[in-house]
């Protein structure tokens, strides 16, 4: 099953469909990963990017993907092969990187590691399709252009699908949704720092309950 899989099921892949938000989350220890995660699973919200920002990033892929089975946990800000050896080995179930890279796509596909690269402009989209992907991250998706430039990508990639990550959160993240190009949009205000420094798990199930629901809301552009 791809990541893409994960968000628009087809009939030979009947499953329900992820939430539409992925939470791009930076933690600072890993001791948080798993309540973290149980916590995001429990709003409705499974796919999970962990960065690579901090040392804790990688044990805390660990502890997720060793103790949270619902949880569909990836590893973000992958900027080299040797990133893409290390998620891989601790259980990281699909990679994220800030931009494209052939040495990054080759590493990932070497080891059958759902990647999703991040682009901005069409000739990086057009590398990406080269090399036979075709789910995205947008990436910075505010400062890159924002909903007009993912409106102006559709007409000349029609089979692209992008996750916008950058400038998204709570305020704009329905609009991004309802463009026919987009399947999930990616942000940091699932997590928030204060709310995982305190441990207040039921404050961030309450914002994956919220993003969770904004499938319901999404229609065609």
């Amino acid at each position: 099953m791809t990541l893409q899989d994960l968000f628009e099921p087809s009939p030979a892949t009947p499953i329900e469909p992820a939430a539409p938000v992925i939470p791009v989350i930076v933690l600072e220890d890993a001791r948080h990963a798993v309540p973290l995660a149980l916590a995001c699973v429990a709003g409705g919200v499974r796919v999970l990017e962990v960065t690579l920002r901090t040392p804790a990033g990688l044990e805390a892929i660990r502890r997720i993907a060793a103790e949270v089975p619902d949880a569909w946990v990836g590893a973000g800000t992958v900027t080299s092969a040797a990133d893409v050896g290390r998620v891989a080995a601790v259980g990281a179930r699909f990679a994220v990187s800030p931009g494209y890279d052939r040495s990054v796509v080759a590493a990932a596909r070497d080891l059958g590691l759902p990647l999703m690269p991040g682009v901005m402009t069409p000739s990086e989209a057009m590398a990406a399709m080269a090399a036979d992907l075709t789910l995205l991250k947008f990436f910075p998706a505010a400062a890159a252009g924002g909903l007009p430039m993912l409106k102006a990508l559709s007409g000349p990639f029609p089979g692209l699908r992008f996750c916008p990550t950058g400038g998204v959160d709570a305020r704009n993240a329905a609009e991004y949704l309802a463009l026919d190009n987009v399947v999930a949009v990616g942000g940091s205000w699932l997590t928030p720092p204060a709310a995982i420094a305190r441990e207040d798990w039921g404050a961030i199930t309450t914002l994956a309950r919220a993003a969770a629901s904004l499938r319901a809301a999404r229609v065609p552009a």
